[in-house]
């Protein structure tokens, strides 16, 4: 009986010493303790839903309760002091575990397209966290060169000096050598852009006051995207292998949208089709977000941009939050600085806005056939084409006070866990969808309702609503034609281009795409059609001729009863529009942008409606900007099969309405 009361008092002594930390695990619920246990207290100032509990006294833990209390405070005790060293052990056995299973692959099988994935994917990890863990450990040093997003200009001018000139004279050789001996054609879009930034200068805030280094920078960073992209073969196969892993990505949405649809739930495409993937990739985002790689890219974007073309951190930060975030959810990373930020730092914010696309509404038109690789090289130079137009258009004329070191400092998300990221993402959606919804039935309807009023106007002055209807479309085919024509668009399709401008500034950018698909899905059509030709008609024995006729745009097919309404638009074209298209520029946005960081920056809304107009046609500006420089950089090489085999139907399937009818008769 002494030995066993001993052992009780030296357990009794053992609890007690750890009694301090127990209390602290209570509270950090390291401990879970069934609720049935504890006794709800009596107190009346506890609000609704929330209750606090204290363990009933008349109960004593038996001597099995107190050993695994025991072992539960020590294990955390010992996991609170060493945490740092237990985590660093658990990465490096993963990383180990990684490289392991990486070289076996590679030895297994390489030369494939999975295998180039997988080295490509390696080795971009190893070295984003390589320079994550040298910018740690060297913090002093990165920020000393980053602050305030002025690293260049602490660069000896004269190097400044030469990389401008050694920039110009490549950019001059270029010119000469590579666009107006090979492909004068493209000299139009050269000219477009020079007349943008004509305007822009006469019309600016304040045209003495303007700063060209980031005029000039921003347009060198797209010209120099753009050249990899569209001149160089590396590039563009770089960027169309990207735009497939994305659509492969995307098409993973389909599994929910069945489970909850069904099997038929592409028959609604756009609400069972569409949609779906704004949820799946708003979700994504959360995700990434959480885990910090969001931040990681974004930041490093923007201290980028910031160096290069001297604009400030707020404003830059924003910029890269763009290519991925809309325009109401990106100001939300500098929402501690809006009160303090001065009025062309606003105004490049909401041009940042306006000039680029969500990557969850990107996403959503690539399921409409917009060319995957150009949607996303649109929304990168998309990000400095705004800051060049918005430093342009209203220049800076005071001092910034946000400093680098404290717009740089991101946090991670909020949430606990990945589950709760990715549930957090899925719910935020919700909003998203819902808007997108409603905006495209509402717009819709009311351009027909326009669009019907506007026909009832014409034919009270005899204007035929069948063969010449006045319509929306037709009024901006002509306001619209000269911006059009100087992005370099086919001189053929300049007034459906330009009515795609027009819908996307007064309507919406969706429902621009929405049209442009149209045209993209009749060029899959009739590259179909002129597959048929040397082929038998099972129905009626006779042979494709795959011949087709035009009336007005229309095209008719001789050997089917096919219609292609509207046409087809030239590959340059579909190219050139896409980039003008990708941005939330319209004046329907102008209200969520007011709405949005007005109710951040409540003390600013006077400002805020001060410059949000002039920062719309700023986005506007910007995207055609970006679209001039794909305009410039565009070349027969890049061109797509399917698009070679369009031009050898238009040389050897075409023929006359009137050599239809003739063979008809024969």
């Amino acid at each position: 009986m002494e030995k066993q009361e001993n052992e009780t008092k030296k357990g009794d002594a053992l609890i007690g010493h750890f009694t301090e930390k127990v209390n602290g695990a209570y509270d950090n619920k390291a401990i879970d303790i069934d609720k049935n246990d504890l006794e709800k207290p009596k107190n009346e100032n506890i609000e609704d839903g929330e209750y606090d509990y204290v363990q009933k006294d008349d109960e004593e833990p038996t001597g099995f309760s107190r050993t695994v209390f025991l072992v539960q405070s020590m294990t955390s005790s010992v996991y609170q002091d060493n945490k740092s060293l237990i985590w660093r052990v658990i990465y490096v056995v993963l990383v180990l575990l990684y490289f392991a299973y990486f070289g076996y692959c590679m030895y297994h099988e390489f030369g494939d397209e999975g295998s180039i994935r997988l080295l490509v994917c390696t080795v971009l990890a190893v070295i984003f966290i390589a320079y994550d863990i040298v910018l740690t450990h060297t913090g002093g040093c990165s920020s000393m060169l980053v602050s305030n997003g002025k690293a260049l200009g602490r660069i000896s001018k004269r190097l400044h000096v030469f990389l401008v000139i050694a920039f110009t004279v490549f950019a001059i050789v270029y010119i000469i050598v590579d666009i107006a001996l090979k492909t004068p054609r493209n000299l139009i879009s050269l000219a477009g852009i020079a007349i943008f930034i004509l305007l822009f200068f006469v019309f600016s805030f304040n045209p003495a006051k303007v700063k060209w280094r980031p005029v000039f920078w921003g347009l060198a960073i797209q010209f120099i995207f753009a050249l990899l992209i569209l001149r160089t073969d590396p590039g563009f196969q770089a960027f169309d292998w990207l735009g497939d892993r994305v659509q492969e990505f995307l098409s993973y949405s389909d599994s929910g949208a069945i489970f909850v649809f069904g099997e038929e739930y592409e028959r609604h495409f756009f609400a069972f089709k569409v949609l779906p993937v704004i949820v799946f990739f708003s979700t994504v985002t959360s995700i990434l977000y959480y885990l910090g790689v969001m931040q990681f890219i974004i930041k490093h974007i923007a201290r980028f941009m910031a160096m290069s073309m001297g604009t400030s951190p707020t404003e830059s930060l924003n910029a890269a939050g763009n290519i991925f975030l809309g325009q109401s959810e990106a100001p939300l990373m500098i929402r501690p600085f809006l009160p303090d930020m001065t009025a062309s730092e606003l105004h490049a914010v909401c041009t940042g806005g306006f000039a680029t696309i969500a990557g969850s509404v990107l996403a959503a038109y690539i399921l409409y056939g917009v060319p995957a690789n150009h949607l996303l090289s649109a929304s990168v130079m998309s990000a400095p084409a705004a800051l060049a137009m918005a430093k342009l258009f209203w220049p800076e004329t005071e001092m910034s006070k946000a400093k680098s070191e404290d717009v740089y400092n991101m946090q991670k998300g909020q949430e606990r866990n990945i589950i709760e990221a990715a549930s957090m993402g899925a719910s935020q959606s919700i909003k998203l969808v819902a808007n997108v919804a409603v905006n495209v039935m509402a717009f819709i309807a009311l351009l027909e309702f326009v669009n019907s009023t506007l026909k009832w106007f014409g034919e009270r002055a005899g204007l035929n609503s069948e063969t010449d209807p006045l319509t929306f479309q037709f009024i901006c085919s002509y306001v619209f034609w000269p911006i059009a024509f100087f992005m370099g668009v086919e001189t053929v399709d300049c007034r459906r281009v330009a009515e795609m401008i027009g819908i996307k500034t007064f309507i919406n950018e969706f429902v621009a795409y929405t049209s442009l698909s149209v045209y993209i899905d009749n060029q899959k059509n009739l590259t179909w059609y002129e597959g048929l030709r040397n082929t038998t008609n099972n129905a009626t024995g006779e042979v494709f001729t795959a011949a087709w006729y035009k009336e007005g745009n229309d095209i008719h097919y001789r050997d089917l009863n096919i219609t292609l309404k509207g046409g087809i638009l030239e590959q340059r074209s579909v190219v050139i529009s896409t980039y003008a298209l990708c941005g939330f520029s319209n004046i329907g946005s102008i209200g969520i942008m007011l709405g949005a960081l007005g109710a951040m920056a409540p003390s600013r809304k006077s400002d805020l409606s001060r410059v949000v107009i002039r920062a719309m046609i700023a986005g506007n500006v910007a995207c055609f900007m970006t679209a001039c420089i794909a305009g410039s950089e565009f070349g027969t090489g890049q061109e797509s099969y399917s698009r070679c085999r369009v031009r050898q139907i238009v040389t050897i399937g075409k023929i006359t309405r009137e050599e239809w009818k003739r063979s008809l008769k024969a």
